[in-house]
């Protein structure tokens, strides 16, 4: 017998909550962050297709549909307290579900996160997560604090770098030879980590942050936008694998600048603050690699390491303008 609604969430969503004192199966979660603390809440909507494909294992895209939340939370410094989940899917499927329930709660039990509501729904197969952490008051990291002479830094993981994400999908896309680092590339695609601990030891340190999603070149622009500032980036500084290093000098600052899916850290800091940075890295277990800088004139300069413009038609990703 197929399973209902009300079944579907007993069975896969369902387990004892330790920080909300209502959890999944009442109309609300209550939620009180501790003294001194504000709340930071952010959403995000995946669809199969545009966020997705649908040959990713459902471990895979439980665990992408939480990382991309949380890293939201990483780059407001903030710690993640707990989320809510709303899946919409054409039919009850029981082994995707179970796949996708471990993936998410995987992830969730690494960052002591809570799932504590939401809905299911009859319809094309979507995500929606709302996640909910904390942070000192005053002591987020936002987008508006980056200021002229700061330093411009982006996280990596050890050995890696930006784009392989991207790589991945044009592998998919068949754009790209596929190489023997494939399956490497592609879990850099379907299985993003969010830089949580990073954000954490950047408060006091970083004077602006935000998550790599739609690519450098957009991200970084909302970061110079709401801090009414222009950007110098060294293409060459910006961190690579092997895999993407073999590729095309084209490719790669493609890739690179405007690929998207990296959910790593873009942060500003004062130069003097270099030492710590490198600190907060080591703490975390990342990279973290000075790629430019903050300047008072408006815009955004791409440079190679002899201080060369860079040309090129790079381009974030936009929902409604990309294909």
């Amino acid at each position: 017998m197929a399973l209902g609604e009300f079944d579907l969430i007993a069975k896969y969503f369902s387990r004892p909550a330790r920080r909300s004192p209502l959890g999944v199966g009442d109309d609300c979660a209550l939620l009180a962050p501790a003294p001194g603390m504000q709340l930071a809440v952010s959403s995000d909507l995946l669809v199969e297709g545009r966020h997705f494909l649908s040959t990713v294992a459902p471990e895979r895209l439980g665990h992408k549909a939480l990382a991309v939340n949380l890293s939201d939370l990483a780059a407001c410094g903030a710690q993640p307290l707990a989320f809510t989940l709303a899946l919409s899917m054409p039919r009850v499927d029981e082994a995707f579900l179970d796949g996708f329930a471990r993936g998410l709660y995987a992830l969730a039990d690494a960052h002591g996160v809570e799932l504590v509501g939401g809905d299911t729904t009859a319809g094309p197969l979507a995500i929606c997560i709302t996640v909910f952490g904390e942070v000192p008051a005053g002591r987020a990291l936002l987008r508006s604090g980056a200021r002229a002479g700061d330093d411009l830094w982006v996280s990596h993981p050890p050995g890696g770098g930006l784009g392989d994400a991207r790589l991945a999908l044009e592998m998919f896309r068949g754009t790209v030879a596929v190489t023997p680092d494939f399956e490497r590339l592609r879990l850099a695609m379907e299985c993003p980590q969010p830089r949580v601990a990073l954000g954490v030891a950047l408060r006091g340190v970083a004077t602006s942050a935000i998550d790599l999603s739609d690519g450098l070149v957009g991200d970084l622009g909302h970061l110079r936008e709401r801090s009414r500032v222009g950007a110098v980036v060294d293409v060459d500084a910006l961190p690579r694998s092997a895999a993407l290093a073999a590729q095309p000098r084209a490719r790669q600052l493609e890739c690179m600048v405007s690929g998207g899916d990296d959910y790593e850290l873009l942060f500003t800091a004062p130069s003097a603050q270099r030492d710590a940075v490198h600190a907060a890295g080591a703490a975390a277990g990342v990279g973290v690699a000075r790629i430019g800088r903050i300047v008072e004139e408006p815009g955004l300069r791409l440079v190679d390491a002899r201080g060369e413009p860079v040309r090129g038609g790079f381009a974030a990703f936009d929902h409604f303008a990309t294909p």
